[in-house]
């Protein structure tokens, strides 16, 4: 409604702003008309002067509905026609014209005109000779030298001054002129009000049906918000200003509705994160309760029960640090955790930590392969070292603690390649991905025994992607069991810094800290 208003005064001020537009130029062009007209009948009665006496020159200018004045040089004067206050009134009627009979002749000396004494007729007698015959073959016409214009109300006023003396006085009704505008006005104003009562209807109808598509907008946001998440509007034709707002309206939808599905994904991972959690955390509470109720009650008696009961309790209590560390990882990993980059040589440093796993795992065989070069990156090596320490757990656990454990350092381009492979049963292609996920252990190695939660990939990709690097499982390896690749830029992606301080890195994406 409001745009119908809107319209309709604008369209209103445009016809009224045209009417006063169209009678201004009219108006001015017609009174330039009159004005022309009197310049022209002073300029033809200029040329006549001198070719006929006063009396005859003011009865042809007269006739043509014009008050005339003529002043002789000697004083006397003419006057013929009707008077400027009758040509306020209106246009004379050109029946009615006056004629000789109401010419007044003045002489110099008279006081009032329409005198017609005889002291007057002879005044016109002595003039009428001055301007006679005899006079016509002394002179034949004048020009004018000046003339000025005077718009009163209802009449224009020309006087001119000619070079003989003679003052000419015409004077034209602009009545008609402005009853003609009149006219013209009030037609353009009821054609004006039939215009705008035509446009009310069409401007009505073009704009509802133009708007009809926002109806429809309106609806499916109402539709949408009591619960119909995939309706959409699906505009035909989207190079039109609606067709675009739609097509703007479903992908804002489409997201929305994407938004909305990742979110409630994202609480149930948090909610299945939290029962595994507590499931995990839950076991060795309970061991380490046993043991102590039965510490208790023992009251020590038996030493060598005690003892076996204490290294129960030591142990259950390591694996409930171990997983709080494990989730406290994650949630760093989350936060985006600060990496303390370093340029690394990386062939020294991954012989040091094959070293010092080998100890902590004796059963297992690592077999290094290293090229003969060194290997630089820009990477944290404590974190590196987490890494590739629970991608070793992961295999020693999966070969049960007693199988060979390949290790190869390598360069790909710009990037730096670290595969683990193991002679272990390996990992079915379709739970490849899976166990990045937090808190999966596949089902054969969901014995507690073996000490893992379903933290150790989940938090060692999380670190890759921190550096800027992947971590996924390849393909089929030469030892038949499982294959991980780590690949980490030689560069770091964070230059702003200067070497060895630590640098905020930003959080990893859900796909990858989460587990896809």
């Amino acid at each position: 409604m409001r745009t119908v208003v809107a319209v309709l005064v604008l369209l209103a001020v445009l016809l009224a702003g045209l009417v006063v537009a169209v009678e201004a130029v009219l108006g001015a062009r017609l009174h330039a008309q009159v004005e022309d007209r009197l310049r022209d009948r002073a300029a033809a009665a200029a040329a006549l002067v001198g070719v006929l006496d006063a009396d005859d020159l003011a009865d042809r200018l007269s006739a043509q509905g014009l008050s005339v004045r003529i002043v002789q040089p000697d004083g006397a004067a003419v006057e013929a026609g009707p008077t400027p206050d009758q040509l306020r009134s209106g246009p004379p009627d050109p029946g009615g014209l006056p004629g000789p009979a109401v010419r007044n002749r003045l002489s110099a000396g008279s006081s009032a005109p329409g005198s017609t004494s005889a002291g007057s007729t002879s005044a016109g007698s002595s003039s009428a000779g001055s301007t006679g015959p005899g006079a016509a073959s002394a002179t034949s016409g004048a020009s004018v030298v000046s003339s000025s214009l005077r718009d009163d109300d209802g009449v224009l006023t020309l006087r001119s001054v000619l070079d003989d003396g003679t003052r000419i006085t015409l004077t034209a009704g602009t009545r008609d002129v402005q009853e003609t505008l009149a006219q013209l006005g009030w037609v353009m104003g009821g054609a004006s009000a039939a215009f705008l009562g035509v446009a009310v209807a069409g401007v009505v109808v073009v704009v509802r049906r133009a708007l009809r598509p926002l109806d429809e907008v309106t609806a499916t946001a109402r539709s949408i918000a009591d619960g119909d998440r995939g309706r959409r509007l699906r505009p035909a034709r989207t190079d039109t200003e609606i067709g675009r707002v739609a097509a703007a309206f479903d992908g804002m939808l489409d997201a929305v509705e994407g938004a909305e599905a990742q979110a409630v994904a994202a609480e149930e991972r948090v909610r299945g994160f939290l029962s595994d959690a507590a499931h995990e955390l839950r076991t060795p509470v309970a061991g380490v309760r046993a043991a102590a109720d039965t510490l208790v009650r023992s009251g020590g008696d038996d030493p060598a029960t005690t003892e076996v009961l204490a290294v129960h309790v030591v142990r259950q209590a390591d694996r409930a640090a171990r997983l709080v560390e494990d989730m406290l990882t994650m949630a760093r990993l989350d936060r985006g955790i600060a990496l303390n980059r370093r340029p690394t040589d990386l062939v020294p440093w991954l012989r040091a930590e094959v070293d010092r796993l080998g100890l902590r795992l004796p059963g297992i065989a690592l077999q290094p392969d290293v090229p003969s070069g060194p290997v630089r990156a820009d990477v944290d090596p404590d974190r590196l070292a987490q890494v590739l320490g629970n991608l070793l757990d992961n295999a020693a656990r999966s070969t049960g603690g007693t199988g060979t454990v390949r290790v190869v350092l390598g360069t790909d381009g710009g990037e730096v390649v670290l595969v683990v492979e193991d002679d272990g049963p390996g990992i079915p292609v379709e739970d490849r991905e899976r166990v990045f996920d937090r808190l999966v252990r596949l089902e054969d190695s969901r014995d507690v025994r073996s000490g893992g939660a379903g933290l150790g990939l989940p938090i060692a990709r999380g670190i890759a992607v921190a550096h800027g690097g992947t971590l996924v499982h390849g393909d089929d390896a030469t030892l038949g069991g499982a294959r991980f690749v780590l690949r980490l830029p030689r560069t770091g992606r964070s230059v702003d810094a200067a070497p060895g301080a630590p640098r905020a890195v930003g959080q990893a994406p859900a796909s990858a800290t989460m587990g896809t």
